[in-house]
């Protein structure tokens, strides 16, 4: 069953990145098993780019505190709350708040049931493409030797 909004993805207890250093680490031990004299070398490369990947994450997030690529923006795309209409309010077109006040039918329905706002979904992709560009230009200067 695929999850159907945010809050329906497992969270995750381990710390970000933790699976690239596990990579890292099966990688070292495969150089180590191939030709243990370039494990100094290899490890030493590992590290550059671990390091720089982070790094970049870290640049990320200090230069663009308030821009970080999060889920709230796909909360805009989960389906409107069901909600019970009764005979007197469809016939008065109108529906009781909690509060005593009313809505008009009308303006609930094009409000639940109109097209989701896409800024918040262009935010985000913004927002995941520049932290993806930083990462890669961190790496690819560490790589190159910068």
């Amino acid at each position: 069953m695929q999850p159907q909004s945010p809050a329906d993805y497992p969270k995750n207890k381990l710390p970000r990145l933790t699976s690239w250093w596990l990579f890292a680490l099966v990688l070292s031990a495969l150089v180590f098993a191939i030709s243990p004299a370039q494990v100094p070398v290899a490890l030493f490369k590992l590290n550059l780019i671990s390091l720089a990947a982070i790094a970049g994450y870290w640049i990320d997030r200090s230069v663009f505190p308030y821009a970080r690529p999060q889920l709230d923006a796909l909360r805009s795309l989960d389906a409107p709350p069901d909600i019970e209409v009764t005979e007197d309010e469809a016939e008065r077109g109108v529906l009781k708040t909690d509060d005593g006040g009313e809505v008009p039918l009308q303006a609930f329905i094009a409000q639940a049931c109109g097209p989701a706002d896409p800024a918040p979904l262009y935010f985000m992709l913004g927002c995941m493409i520049r932290r993806a560009i930083i990462i890669g230009a961190a790496i690819l200067a560490v790589s190159l030797g910068a």
